[in-house]
């Protein structure tokens, strides 16, 4: 079954915030947009590459009222190591969730059960908490920020435009589309 238009389960995590260790809950989700980024695990190869990346693309996703949560399944203690000693993960401000009870990797259906790790999985929630996008990718594919981007407008431009779909490398400006009758085998 997919994610898809499914509301997040109620969930409670430790995370590292701006220096703080802080509690997070689905209802934090409540009221605007928010993106989790789950990856396999702190100190590793791609997952820096890609939450750097989130970093540097962050005040773009804010301008848009959107809040990133990164996710793995190490505790809030490692990631507060992680932010201290590498300059990558050291420029990131958004919340980084802890899931060492694998609760929220299994909710999101991205946990590696026999590892304990999360396949790189990326959900886009409305300010609902109904989940629009999914993406899950294998661990050795990193991901792109301007991409996630893209879709993210392209998300709450359909939210707030009813009946309108956007085509594929739809970015915000160009045209989107009406589905009807008379676009069958016009498109």
């Amino acid at each position: 079954m997919s994610l898809i238009n499914t509301q997040v389960k109620p969930f409670k995590a430790q995370a590292y915030h701006n220096g703080k260790f802080v509690e997070v809950t689905e209802a934090a989700l409540k009221g605007k947009w928010s993106v989790f980024v789950f990856y396999p695990a702190d100190f590793t190869f791609v997952c820096p590459t890609e939450l750097g990346d989130l970093a540097d693309n962050y005040a773009e996703f804010q301008k848009l009222g959107v809040e990133i949560y990164s996710v793995s399944t190490d505790t809030h203690f490692t990631h507060k190591a992680w932010h201290d000693t590498s300059d990558t993960i050291g420029k990131i401000t958004y919340p980084m969730l802890a899931d060492p009870t694998l609760a929220l990797s299994r909710a999101f259906e991205v946990l590696i059960e026999e590892e304990g790790l999360a396949y790189r999985g990326t959900f886009v929630i409305d300010p609902e908490g109904k989940i629009k996008i999914v993406e899950v990718n294998d661990n050795g594919i990193g991901r792109d920020a301007k991409e996630l981007l893209r879709k993210v407008k392209a998300a709450q431009y359909v939210a707030a435009h009813p009946g309108e779909v956007c085509p594929a490398k739809w970015t915000p400006g160009e045209a989107t589309l009406r589905p009807s009758l008379s676009l069958v085998g016009k498109i």
